[in-house]
C-alpha cells in the first residue's frame, strides 16, 4: 500500500491559500472514518500566509504532519475537495478583444445587438436634444405694445 505525507499532498493543491481548510477537512474525514491516516510527531508550515489585523505583518501556521493511506477512495476524495477549494473564475468582465470573440468567450451576435441598441439610443438622444434646442432658439413672437 502506498502512503503519502500530508505535507507532500498539500503541494498538490491547486490553491495553496486554502491549505488550512484542506487540513481541517482531512482531519474531519479521518475522524469520521472516511479516510485512514495517522499522525506523525513532526510539524510543517502551511503554505498559506496569514495576515494580522491592523498591521502589514504576515505569518504562517504549522500543523502536525500525517501519513495518509493512498487508496482510490482517497484519490476521489482529494479530487473533490481540491475542486471545492479552487475558486471559480471571478475575474469580472471578460475584455472585449478579437481573440476572446474568436475563442467564443464573447457571443458576437449579442455584442452586435448591444452595439446597435447603444447607437440607436445615442442617435435618438441627439435628435431630441437638437429638436429641443431648435425650439428654444425660435422664441414665440411677441406683438409690440402699442404706444400712445
Amino acid at each position: 500500500m502506498p502512503y503519502i505525507k500530508l505535507s507532500q499532498q498539500i503541494e498538490k493543491l491547486h490553491n495553496p491559500q486554502r491549505s488550512d481548510a484542506f487540513v481541517k477537512q482531512l482531519r474531519a474525514a479521518v475522524r469520521e472514518g472516511e479516510l485512514d491516516a495517522g499522525e506523525l510527531p513532526e510539524r510543517f508550515a502551511l503554505p498559506k500566509s496569514f495576515s494580522k489585523r491592523g498591521g502589514g505583518e504576515s505569518y504562517s501556521r504549522s500543523v502536525r504532519d500525517m501519513v495518509i493511506d493512498v487508496t482510490p477512495e482517497f484519490e476521489a476524495w482529494f479530487e473533490r475537495i481540491n475542486r471545492e477549494l479552487t475558486p471559480a473564475r471571478t475575474g469580472g468582465k471578460i475584455q472585449m478583444t478579437v481573440e476572446n470573440i474568436e475563442a467564443g468567450l464573447i457571443d458576437f451576435k449579442t455584442l452586435a445587438a448591444q452595439t446597435r441598441q447603444k447607437m440607436t439610443a445615442s442617435y435618438t438622444k441627439g435628435q431630441q436634444l437638437g429638436n429641443g434646442r431648435a425650439k428654444a432658439k425660435a422664441p414665440a413672437k411677441k406683438t409690440p405694445a402699442k404706444r400712445k
